[in-house]
């Protein structure tokens, strides 16, 4: 009889703790992303993909809980403009083109509008999510040779899914605000005589893209339920 409690109660405990352990989510995920890229500026003041270019991303993120995440992004865009596209007319009627390739570096807050993850199901975890992330960053401009840095602060918009327990798909856009003119370089800076400045004259990049992270790390073995 007493051997019969003990089995029970032994079983009644490791059964909660084994179900929990193969629902573990993970703090860590790594990743890569492709795309493409568009620019707002002084070359082109309308749909920022009007000349598309390339975009590739490498990050890894860090999942405090199912809601919130921080990742830190390295980043590679092309990006071109042309104002003979332009519906306004520059002084002088002069017109000018660019190429530059962009190298970013950021650090972004991420929040998932549903509780994120597969399993734990007393949380209501879903596969999928749309996501909003806001950052800090800096952004290194190449055009004709040059170099030229800036701040920027980076808004995206996205929606995450994930194809298995480690495997998360996702696409997100991104308008990103560098806080300087010279992501088209310093021949189209300031063409229409206005002074740079936060708000007024500076350049934006923007990026759509797909993206595949892998996750690692387990933050509960056991029954420790800590999020």
């Amino acid at each position: 009889m007493i051997l019969r409690l003990l089995i029970i109660m032994t079983t009644a405990v490791l059964l909660p703790v084994c179900a929990y352990s193969q629902e573990a989510r993970y703090k860590w995920d790594i990743g890569v992303g492709a795309g493409m890229s568009g620019y707002i500026g002084d070359a082109n003041s309308g749909f920022p993909f009007r000349h598309p270019g390339a975009a590739a991303q490498l990050f890894a993120r860090y999942n405090f809980d199912s809601r919130w995440a921080l990742r830190a992004q390295a980043g590679l865009s092309s990006l071109s403009g042309n104002t003979a596209d332009m519906d306004n007319v520059l002084p002088d009627a002069a017109q000018y083109s660019f190429k530059s390739t962009l190298y970013d570096l950021s650090v972004r807050g991420e929040f998932n509008f549903f509780p994120y993850g597969i399993g734990e199901t007393y949380k209501r975890l879903r596969r999928w999510t749309p996501v909003l992330s806001i950052g800090l960053g800096a952004v290194m401009s190449s055009v004709d040779g040059k170099n030229f840095t800036a701040m920027e602060i980076p808004l995206g918009l996205g929606v995450k899914y994930k194809a298995s327990p480690r495997l998360n798909l996702a696409i997100e856009w991104t308008m990103t605000k560098a806080l300087g003119d010279h992501l088209d370089g310093e021949n189209l800076s300031d063409l229409y005589k206005i002074k740079s400045s936060f708000l007024k004259n500076t350049d934006w990049y923007s990026t759509i893209c797909v993206s595949v992270t892998y996750d690692f790390g387990e933050r509960c073995v056991v029954c420790n339920r800590k999020d």
